[in-house]
Parts: C-alpha cells; structure tokens; sequence
C-alpha cells in the first residue's frame, strides 16, 4: 500500500481549488443554482497562469455556451495567478426514468409529451417550435403528430402530400424538416380524409407509428398529443415511455379548467408534469405593437402554482406566428432572431433544464469533477 502523503497543499493546489470553489459557486440562471451543485464542472486544470475549465451542461445549450463561458470569466477574474482563462461548455442529454413498468425506447432518450385539456390553445403550435427550438439549441430531434383525428405537423412542417418510404419493409422512414425527424398519420392519407375511428384504433395507430418508425438516435421525441383528457389520452400517456410532459393552456378560466385535467390525467399515471405553457399570453397587434391581454392575464402562472410545478413561458398571441406556422415555417426558423422566437427558445430551454434537474434519470446527468495543476 502506498504511503499517504500529508505534506500541506502546494500553492499550485491552492490556486487549482480556489479556481474550482470560484466556477462551482456561480449562480447559473436557467438552472437556478450553482454550477457546484448541477455538479455541471467537468474538469479544472491550470498551467501557469493560464487555466481551462470544462463544464457539461444537462441540456442543449449551443447558443448558450458563448454566454456561459463570458459570464464565468467575469466570474472567476478575481482569481489570484490565473490571467488566461478558457472556458468549454459542451451539453450531454441523457436519457430519464418513464413511467410504471414501461420499457423507454432504446434509439430515444427522452419523450416529452405535449398536451392540453382542450382543443383550440394552440398546441400543435407549441409542439413544432419545442422541438425546432431543440434542435436549434444541438439537439437531436424528432417530433410525432399523435393528434390522429386532426393531424397539423405535415402542413406546419412544410411536409405536405409527402408520404413517408420503407426500407425493409417493415419501419417506416421519418421525413425530416428544418433539422428534425417528423412522423404523423397525416403522411398516410389525404390531408381533408376524415378519421372515423374509434379509441382502440386510434391508440393500436399511434403505438405502431411510433414503434415501427425508424428515428434513429434522437434526445427527444416530442409528442403531440390530441386535445382532451379522455380514454384516448389516458390509454396513450399509460402505453407510451413518457419523461416528461408538458401543459399547454390560454390564460382564460374555461380553457385552465381543462388544462387542470390533462395534469391530473398525467399525475394518475405517474408522468412528471415538467410545467405549464401559456399559450396566446398577451395580443400583439401587427399594425401598432400594442399590447393587450385579451384572454386574461397571470392564469398560467396561477394554475402552475397551484400544481408546485414551473411556468415554462408565456407566449404572444401574434398573427405572424399563425402565419408562419401555416405557411410550413414555424417562428423558430421563419425568424430566429425575433421576440416571438426567442419566447420560444426560452420555453425550450426552461423545460430542457426541468427535465435535466428531475429525479430518476437512467444514468449521470452530470459528470465528476477532476481537478488537474500542471
């Protein structure tokens, strides 16, 4: 057995463990703690007055790093030795616990349900600019239509009268749009083919659309569930591997009585509920930018209190999103650089981080810490 060295600590691991204390303390604002303890630092290693820092996020986070790195460098300046500074934040998504006795699916790390208690809230809307927001944050994407009776992400995908090809005969091939997977039962029939089906169908559809396509390895797939809470819903969100879900409502008390029930429905089956989007939050107009809360205001924030579950957004009800959205180029990639889609990419993330911070992940959401001075 070696001996145990019990020299006091050099100057070089003093400065090392001041640098590591100084990067663990920080604050980040979308997780709302430290990176210390997200247990988010990977490595810290210092030669001569230069040091680089690693440190791994939970959730895709490509047009954050820049921000992340700047802000740590401030954060860390005071540091004694240390002048040059290189910080490297990369994202590592790994997959979550589902519910009951379910097997998660083996290409896909996570599913993330999008629901809504009633039709009408706009959450089709919501779903495509998640999973594009996602995608345009590093991840890897997919997102299926599983609104069978009115499927809506062919046309605001751009996909549609596409129909999707079979390589071996037995899993379909996803068609792909703006970086993402997309897969719907409207691939399969006419875009005005009215669906006289009854639940057993629906849900015997659904199951197939999702097992026999062929995803590939994907972060998320989100899922964009019918309106409702009934036995549809409820045979759904009890067969498929969910991670996680998420509400989307309109601030009004008709549409959050609803919204109540699709999160009750989840919590039956033991779904974590990451949070609640408000959808068409305040009124945009298009001709003089006023601002007006024309469904009422704060009902989101309100029903996600209630629930002890976080408020992911509240987003604009503004003609050109519908209009993007219709036109098959949601606001996301139609205007990356707007208001609109920064509302979005800031939902995305917000449930990226809630899903990242939950319990039962089915491996290490964040790394070690290694500390190297040489």
């Amino acid at each position: 057995m070696p001996a145990v060295s019990n020299s006091p600590p050099t100057m070089s691991d003093q400065r090392s463990s001041t640098l590591q204390a100084c990067i663990e303390s920080y604050r980040d604002p979308w997780l709302k703690h430290s990176l210390g303890e997200a247990q988010a630092v990977r490595a810290v290693r210092i030669e001569g007055d230069a040091a680089e820092v690693e440190v791994v996020l939970g959730f895709p986070a490509a047009d954050y790093a820049s921000d992340l790195s700047a802000a740590l460098a401030v954060h860390a300046a005071g540091v004694a030795g240390v002048t040059k500074l290189d910080v490297r934040v990369t994202s590592e998504i790994v997959a979550h616990a589902v519910q009951g006795n379910l097997q998660p699916l083996k290409s896909i790390k996570n599913v993330v349900a999008v629901a809504s208690g009633k039709g009408g809230v706009g959450k089709s809307t919501v779903a495509a600019n998640l999973a594009l927001a996602w995608a345009a944050q590093g991840a890897r994407v997919g997102i299926l239509d599983a609104d069978i009776y009115g499927p809506s992400q062919p046309r605001m995908m751009g996909l549609t009268g596409q129909r999707p090809v079979t390589r071996d005969g037995k899993h379909l091939e996803p068609l792909r749009a703006h970086g993402i997977e997309v897969m719907s039962i409207g691939f399969l029939i006419d875009e005005e083919q009215p669906m006289v089906w009854r639940g057993p169908m629906v849900t015997q559809a659904l199951t197939q659309l999702l097992g026999d396509t062929h995803w590939g390895e994907l972060d998320y797939l989100v899922v964009d569930m019918p309106p409702g809470t009934g036995d549809i819903q409820l045979t759904l969100s009890q067969r498929v591997p969910v991670s996680g879900a998420v509400i989307v409502t309109t601030p009004q008390d008709i549409a959050l009585l609803d919204a109540r029930k699709g999160l009750r429905m989840f919590e039956k089956v033991s779904v974590p509920v990451l949070g609640v989007v408000e959808n068409m939050s305040t009124h945009i107009c298009s001709q003089c930018g006023h601002e007006e809360h024309v469904f009422g205001a704060g009902g989101g924030a309100r029903m996600a209190s209630e629930f002890h579950v976080e408020l992911l957004g509240e987003l604009p009800l503004d003609i050109r999103i519908r209009e993007q959205a219709d036109g098959g180029r949601p606001t996301v990639v139609a205007e990356p650089a707007s208001a609109r889609a920064k509302a979005f990419l800031d939902m995305a993330r917000r449930t990226a981080v809630r899903l990242a911070s939950g319990a039962g992940a089915r491996g290490h959401a964040f790394p070690s810490i290694s500390v190297e001075d040489t």
